[in-house]
């Protein structure tokens, strides 16, 4: 009787035991599988800026605590791979903040220096967490296969969003990040459970390099399912730059590792997935545009005509002549139609300056006739090259303020957040708010990482060099990305890239080992 009634409390005895050494795996699985499909609905919104704190945030600080708590007690042991440099790192982040605030004073809002130098130690803080996480060979797969499950659950999202109006929760701007429950439009670009499509496109870019490597790793066709509505689900989101990063990485993935026949079939494969979402197509046919505009002589105001609808993509004002005449550029019969719409479209400009002239002041006819002949001498047609509003954007204002923020102190930067909340380039982000000391320090990090997977993971067995490649181009996509959006500051991609890198980085330390061990026991024999 004893005996049969011990054994119930010892099987709930040896669960606890595997919850308790497992605990912090555990706590990862469920990160990996909340970070992407989890909506980001604010918990507490911060003032001055629409970063939230979110139901990740407290899940991550949770799982840091669990991580301690079983690093004190020796359930866990550190993965102290380019510990000193994170940590050099994180101490030149602060230093930007304290030069930002003290000497240069252009962090303006305290509290937001510190936040945004403390979020990058939180995305960062996932790499130890999982590095340290892998003890044998089934743990680095587990993790990996939980990683590829969540990424066919957030495209499968991303098509319920485009077919069936599953909705969208996003933080493109102040209003949207207060956590409002959208339904997105048929022509707007499907964002899945991420705060926008652009984050969506570069997670799925990043991971599309991963699933195929993996695919040829296992030699299962379950990955190729995953691949495809990867793909379709990128395509929907219209980003130029991931789509860009999508082709480069995975085509030159193929032709690096030699799969020459998966290379065909990929590239006709993305070609049909890219014909059957002509926005994608518009959106790069408009990305440069030939136009003839109206600039004003003595202003430099610059005036372009164009039907704005949400369907189109609308040209900005960043534009570059052309000293070829019309008819080099266009057929004839598309140069005269622009000529009659441009001198349309400047009459009703100058009948539109006039109507707010005579608005709130009285004018004679002779006065309008003089304004009249004044706006028509100083607004001249000109052929030129014009980029869409998007790229404009970012070559008039964010770059042009991240330059001049690392011209101001090349160093240490002006400070976290001190050149506004987006830069749409990584590259000139770092520089800008970090200088030279912290941009050299976080592309050191990401060299020596890739380093250590190409060193250890390809040297352990010729299967390996597939997963090793894998990563090595995903975070290539990572980094065309990083051109075009701040890719490393949006949190559900750069939770999902250190999670993932500390995965390689365990893995290539697990492989180092039982290569060490090996040559031991050989020198021994």
């Amino acid at each position: 009787m004893t005996g049969i009634s011990l054994k119930p409390m010892k099987k709930l005895s040896g669960f606890f035991k595997w919850i308790d050494n497992n605990l912090v795996k555990i706590l990862l699985t469920g990160f990996i599988f909340l970070v992407p499909l989890w909506p980001k609905l604010p918990i507490r919104m911060i003032n001055y800026t629409y970063i939230a704190i979110r139901f990740e945030d407290i899940y991550l600080v949770f799982m840091i605590l669990a991580f301690f708590v079983q690093l004190i007690r020796k359930k866990i042991i550190l993965n102290k791979s380019y510990l000193w440099l994170f940590i050099l790192f994180w101490l030149s982040l602060f230093a930007s903040v304290i030069w930002g605030i003290y000497f240069e004073k252009t962090i303006i809002f305290y509290h937001l220096g510190y936040l945004h130098a403390l979020r990058r130690v939180e995305y960062m803080s996932a790499f130890f967490i999982a590095a340290s996480v892998i003890k044998t060979k089934e743990d680095f797969f587990q993790l990996i296969k939980v990683f590829f499950f969540s990424v066919f659950l957030v495209s499968l999202y991303g098509l319920g969003q485009k077919y069936l109006g599953f909705p969208a929760v996003q933080t493109m701007n102040p209003e949207y990040a207060k956590g409002y429950i959208l339904n997105l439009t048929p022509e707007a670009r499907i964002s899945s459970t991420f705060a926008g499509h652009y984050d969506l496109a570069s997670y799925l870019a990043f991971a599309i390099p991963l699933i195929i490597s993996f695919s040829f790793f296992f030699k299962k066709k379950l990955y190729l399912i995953y691949y495809f509505f990867a793909l379709v689900v990128l395509t929907y989101t219209s980003s130029r730059i991931s789509f860009v990063a999508y082709a480069f990485t995975i085509f030159g993935l193929l032709i690096f590792i030699r799969k020459y026949l998966f290379l065909i079939f990929a590239i006709i494969l993305t070609a049909l997935v890219m014909a059957s979402s002509g926005d994608l197509i518009n959106r790069f046919l408009k990305t440069i545009q030939f136009k003839r505009i109206l600039v004003n002589q003595k202003t430099g105001s610059v005036y372009i005509n164009q039907n704005i609808t949400t369907k189109e993509l609308p040209a900005g004002s960043f534009y570059v002549p052309v000293k070829k005449p019309p008819k080099q550029v266009l057929p004839t019969e598309a140069v005269a139609t622009e000529v009659a719409k441009i001198e349309t479209f400047k009459e009703q400009l100058i009948e539109q300056k006039v109507k707010e002239a005579t608005k709130n002041k009285n004018l004679s006819q002779n006065e309008i006739n003089k304004l009249i002949a004044s706006l028509s001498a100083e607004l001249k047609a000109i052929n030129t090259y014009v980029s869409d509003i998007s790229f404009a954007t970012r070559l008039q204002i964010e770059w042009p303020r991240a330059i001049d923020a690392f011209n101001k102190s090349k160093i240490l930067g002006t400070g976290p957040s001190s050149i506004t909340e987006a830069t749409d380039n990584d590259f000139l982000r770092w520089l800008g708010e970090t200088g030279l000391l912290g941009t050299t320090l976080f592309l050191m990090i990401l060299f020596l990482i890739v380093k250590r997977v190409w060193g250890r993971v390809i040297k352990f067995s010729p299967e390996n060099k597939l997963i090793a490649h894998g990563f090595t181009f995903a975070l290539i996509a990572l980094l065309i990305n990083a051109t075009y959006i701040d890719v490393f500051e949006a949190s559900k991609v750069a939770y999902t890239f250190w999670t993932i890198a500390g995965l390689f980085v365990g893995y290539s330390s697990l492989n180092s080992k039982v290569k060490s061990q090996e040559s031991k026991m050989k020198v021994k024999s």
